[in-house]
């Protein structure tokens, strides 16, 4: 199976496991890196997520893919908070404005290639952040990552 068939088959598959609890799936991604796959799904609770949301996710959805076996090489399955999750939807801006957000860029967006501030949302394909109290435009054409900053 491809990528995006294994994510949309799990996030189908993480749909029915949530279903009546408080757990929101926030996003499922199948990756290679280093030469190794990941699988990650990242979960979101009204009440924060706990280690006991993690594991119910971890351990029914690592039995069910054990039974259905959809991937046929080695992967590891790693279950989190949406705390670090980047983003890549437009709902992702949107369900997180007001947060702290990191963006990466491949060229250089007021003199700097990595912006951290506070995300005002997305228009136009375009990134609205607001840095020291000014109002900075990323567009997404420009950004290599995008992600949410752990606020402790």
């Amino acid at each position: 199976m491809r990528p995006k068939e294994v994510e949309d088959l799990v996030s189908a598959m993480l749909d029915e496991m949530v279903e009546g609890k408080d757990i929101e799936i926030v996003d499922v991604m199948f990756d290679k890196e280093g030469g190794h796959w990941f699988l990650r799904v990242y979960i979101h609770c009204p009440n924060g997520v706990s280690m006991d949301d993690c594991t119910y996710i971890n351990e029914t959805l690592g039995k069910k893919l054990d039974d259905l076996d959809p991937i046929r090489h080695s992967y590891v399955l790693e279950v989190s908070s949406s705390g670090e999750k980047p983003l890549r939807k437009e709902s992702d801006y949107v369900r997180f404005r007001g947060r702290q957000v990191l963006v990466n860029t491949y060229v250089p967006i007021n003199g700097m290639k990595s912006l951290e501030g506070k995300l005002l949302g997305l228009v136009d394909d375009t990134i609205q952040l607001e840095i020291h109290g000014e109002t900075v435009h990323v567009p997404t054409s420009r950004v290599s990552q995008a992600r949410l900053v752990v606020e402790i």
